[in-house]
């Protein structure tokens, strides 16, 4: 298998991270500049379909892209330890926070960070200040009600670490390129992410 790779951007992270999570070690690193727009040749959009990364290109041919479905089939091929989910109360559960950590978390702050770094200004067609900021208050919306959440919970999803942590983890990491910090007041969001940063994978994920 090959994995194609950006090491700058936060969605490869995430297959990067569980990768190192399972110790998978036999993938092919493949890397694509998308700041040179190596993502946006006509090569890699016929193999890909799209001009995103991260994307897992199988032994048969077969292309894989989207982080999390590239990580759902890896959970099929190295099971341990499961990220997943064991049973389906654990994979319906860790599907829902894993998507609400996708969509009201690590997006809006991806954004926030290509709408206002000045050297991701190659990936926009304009920068807009005024959305960035939009999606930074959405997302310290949700950080609020994570924040009360992990008041009672170690990890976000279940009693142990996920692919919902690694998606919301990624997220906020992305956003230190922009020095940004989420508010001093979410106490127990804080813990979590420092207990994330702190696995020997999130190292291996950088």
């Amino acid at each position: 298998m090959k994995l194609y790779d950006s090491f700058r951007a936060p969605n490869p992270r995430r297959v990067r991270w569980v990768m190192a999570e399972k110790g998978i070690e036999d993938v092919e690193i493949v890397q694509v500049d998308i700041m040179s727009g190596d993502h946006k040749t006509p090569d890699y959009r016929a193999k890909v379909g799209v001009p995103h990364v991260p994307a897992l290109e199988l032994d048969d041919g077969t292309v894989v892209s989207e982080s999390v479905a590239i990580c759902r089939y890896l959970e099929a091929l190295y099971p341990e330890p499961n990220l997943f989910g064991h049973d389906p109360r654990e994979q319906a559960v860790v599907e829902m926070w894993t998507r609400r950590c996708e969509f009201y978390l690590a997006n809006p702050i991806m954004l926030n960070v290509r709408l206002t770094h000045p050297a991701l200004a190659v990936l926009e067609a304009t920068q807009q200040p005024q959305v960035a900021d939009y999606n930074r208050v959405s997302a310290e919306r949700f950080m609020k009600t994570l924040d009360r959440h992990l008041a009672e919970h170690e990890f976000i999803a279940l009693d142990r670490f996920t692919i919902a942590d690694i998606v919301g983890a990624v997220g906020l990491d992305f956003a230190r390129m922009v020095k940004y910090r989420p508010p001093e007041e979410f106490t127990h969001l804080a813990r979590w992410l420092d207990a994330c940063r702190a696995r020997p994978a999130a190292k291996a994920g950088i």
